[in-house]
């Protein structure tokens, strides 16, 4: 979960009024600048652990609503992300033919290793 020791989440921005709305009243504060990085990569993982758990195409959208969160933190727009996304995509190609690399064999390693996008990233 993205806790940090106190116990507190990042939530999405209209979870406190949905709380409201259900007759509650949330406990909740901004996060700081500093924190704020790292409260989004922990939702980040939060995120990707429940969609690996249960394997719902639906919490992909909550992955995508965190990344979209990340990539801003970094100052570019969905626009450039996917730009960038699509870059990667045109240079290394996509995951729909299911290629796998089957160790480290093949003479890959060195190249592959020293490629764009740095050591070992095949992503």
């Amino acid at each position: 979960m993205a806790t940090d020791q106190a116990g507190e989440k990042l939530v999405r921005d209209r979870i406190p009024e949905i709380i409201r709305s259900g007759g509650r009243v949330p406990d909740v504060r901004t996060a700081s600048a500093e924190e704020y990085a790292g409260l989004l990569r922990a939702k980040l993982r939060e995120e990707v652990d429940e969609y690996l758990a249960d394997g719902d195409p639906a919490e992909l959208a909550d992955v995508l609503e965190v990344l979209h969160a990340l990539a801003a933190w970094h100052g570019m727009a969905p626009a450039e992300l996917e730009a960038a996304r699509a870059a990667k995509a045109g240079e290394r190609g996509g995951f729909g033919g299911r290629v796998v690399l089957r160790g480290q064999g093949g003479g890959l390693s060195g190249s592959f290793a020293a490629g764009p996008g740095g050591a070992g990233s095949g992503g």
